[in-house]
């Protein structure tokens, strides 16, 4: 057996909470008795309740709550065979890993803020295949296209402004690194998601998007960061917060440099969007382009599904709810008496 739904054994803390409640509320009955009766007319008061009956009720009340939360966990038991095709698209998703990164024009600082953006597009993805690259002055396959997603958090969390020990920033590195990650031949679409503030240092970046039209990857570029420039802020070997300095001494500022990344998602088919706090872009990439583009099929396969079973102990809880509501818990003989007493 397993369940569908193990999250809602959370509810079955219902279970002792209502046994010591009517713990309680029967002590509690019975003080308040205690209070207007006590000796004989207690137990003349008392002799019309038929306790066993009493208990055997709130037993049945018990024991129908248990089974409508274990028909909530959605128990399965049998199977069968069942031929599944995975169906979706390639997603690669580069990001930039560079010093820039942790200017503060963006909250908390482009890089977290690029994360938490990256982290609510796998919300949306259902069978898409996604992998990650990191890039500063050259790239590295971060994670292969992948169908595991928690795989893929891991990677992500993994990564930060040292994940690559050369400065500088290379888009063009990659973009060349994303071609070689499009395995098993030719694809319907190859999409590359560009996250990056658009400074290029290394140079290349013309025949890289020449290399990649001819491809056909698609590429989506985020533009993150001020055009108008922003610090970096640094943490020197004291732990002060200093602000990063050129070989000259001189304050570096690190812009946004929209044009290039405009070109490029427009040459290979992509779109172009500014991120800002409140609207990123990737959700604006996925809606309105994506999610339209026709799915690929990855792989078919045999897979067990399991028979659900949750109307069983369902029905049993309506049924033990039914005779709860027949049962009395007034002695019989007790009534009769009033009955004749009442016709004499």
């Amino acid at each position: 057996m397993k369940f569908g739904a193990p999250s809602m054994t959370v509810w079955l803390w219902l279970i002792p909470a209502l046994i010591m409640f009517y713990r309680f509320a029967g002590k509690a009955r019975d003080r308040t008795m205690k209070k207007f009766a006590s000796g004989e007319a207690l137990i003349e008061i008392s002799r019309s309740v038929d306790i066993k009956k009493k208990t055997i009720k709130r037993r049945i009340l018990i024991a129908a709550i248990f089974l409508i939360i274990f028909s909530l966990m959605r128990p399965q038991w049998g199977f069968k065979w069942q031929e599944v095709k995975r169906q979706g698209l390639d997603i690669l998703i580069a990001l930039d890993t560079s010093k820039s990164m942790l200017a503060e024009d963006v909250l908390p600082n482009r890089l977290d803020r690029a994360r938490l953006a990256i982290k609510d597009l796998m919300k949306k993805l259902h069978g898409d295949r996604v992998g990650l690259i990191v890039f500063s002055g050259k790239a590295f396959l971060q994670c292969p296209l992948t169908l595991d997603y928690s795989g893929f958090m891991l990677s992500l969390d993994d990564v930060d402004v040292d994940s690559i020990p050369m400065g500088g920033t290379s888009i063009s590195s990659a973009i060349y690194t994303a071609m070689g990650s499009y395995e098993g031949g030719k694809k319907k679409h190859k999409i590359l998601i560009l996250i990056t503030d658009g400074e290029d240092l290394e140079g290349g970046i013309e025949k890289a998007i020449e290399a990649a039209k001819a491809d056909g990857i698609d590429i989506y570029c985020v533009g993150i960061g001020d055009p108008e420039g922003e610090l970096i802020p640094m943490t020197d070997n004291t732990g002060k917060r200093v602000f990063m300095k050129d070989m000259d001494g001189n304050v570096v500022k690190t812009r946004l440099e929209e044009n290039i990344l405009q070109r490029m998602a427009i040459e290979t088919g992509g779109i172009y969007v500014r991120a800002t706090g409140a609207q990123f872009g990737l959700d604006i990439i996925y809606d309105e382009r994506l999610s339209l583009l026709e799915k690929q099929e990855f792989e078919t396969k045999m897979e067990k599904r399991y028979t659900e079973r949750y109307q069983v102990p369902l029905c049993i809880a309506l049924f033990l709810l039914l005779i709860e509501m027949v049962i009395g818990d007034r002695r019989r003989e007790r009534i009769e008496v009033r009955r004749k007493k009442d016709e004499g």
